[in-house]
Order: structure tokens, then sequence, then C-alpha cells
């Protein structure tokens, strides 16, 4: 396991074999955008057209515009009911492959994942909240 704390805007860290090495705060986010993206092409079989990444403290906020999928978007106008509840699954679903694959990756212990997502404006917005301070320091590991 590898300590990584972040100086100003940069990340410094030990070297050590198969250890992902980050060289700024902007890589750390890159690698978010990655996992985000990667989920949603599994999930929806497709990326979101643009993200925006905040973090503060134990806070990383994630804002994208995710189209809607197809047939969620016949359903909103017909039984927006059953559209809702297989949102709320989908984004279950979503935060439980999130956490995973963050945990692994970074090593950083998630302590919740709020998100939601608004299906006339197609904007998904998470908010991780991290055990410890994601701008303080970092494990980091293959």
């Amino acid at each position: 396991m590898l300590i990584i704390g972040i100086l100003s805007k940069f990340v410094y860290a030990n070297t050590l074999k198969g250890v992902v090495f980050l060289k700024s705060l902007e890589e750390f986010k890159q690698e978010l955008i990655i996992i985000n993206n990667n989920i949603n092409e599994e999930m929806y079989g497709r990326k979101l057209d643009w993200q925006k990444i905040e973090i503060s403290r134990d806070k990383i906020i994630i804002i994208g515009l995710n189209r809607r999928i197809s047939l969620l978007k016949n359903l909103d106008g017909k039984d927006a009911f059953t559209a809702r509840l297989i949102d709320l699954a989908l984004l279950n679903e979503f935060k439980i492959r999130f956490k995973k694959i963050f945990e692994k990756k970074f090593g950083l212990k998630i302590r919740t994942i709020l998100k939601d997502y608004d299906p006339i404006n197609q904007i998904a917005g998470i908010m991780i909240i991290t055990v410890q301070p994601a701008e303080e320091f970092f494990y980091i590991q293959q």
C-alpha cells in the first residue's frame, strides 16, 4: 500500500512496483472521469457528454450530461412511476459498482455516495463522501 499526500496542487509519493502514481489532483480527476465513463458505458451503452469534478476535503462532486436511455425516455410520458423506479434501481447499481472500483483503485474508503438524475435536463449528479479527506492523501494501488 502506498501513501500519497498533496502539497498544493501536486501529489507526491514513494514509488513501489505496481503502484499507480498520480502527478497532480487533475490526474486524480481524470481517473474519476474514466471510472464514471466506463460504468456508464457498461450500464447504459454510452459515455457521458461532459463531466465536471470538484473536490473539497472529504467531498467529491461530479456533475455530468448523461443522455436519457431510449427505454426510459419512452416510459417518462406514459408511466412516470415505473420510469422513476427503474431510475432508482439503476442509480443504486451504479453506486455499488462505483464504490467497488473506486476503493479498489485508490484505497480511499467511501462513507457514502449520493447520486441523482434529472431526466428533463439529462444531468447526473454524484456526491462522494470519503472517510478521509481526499485532498489530503490517498492510498493508491493497482
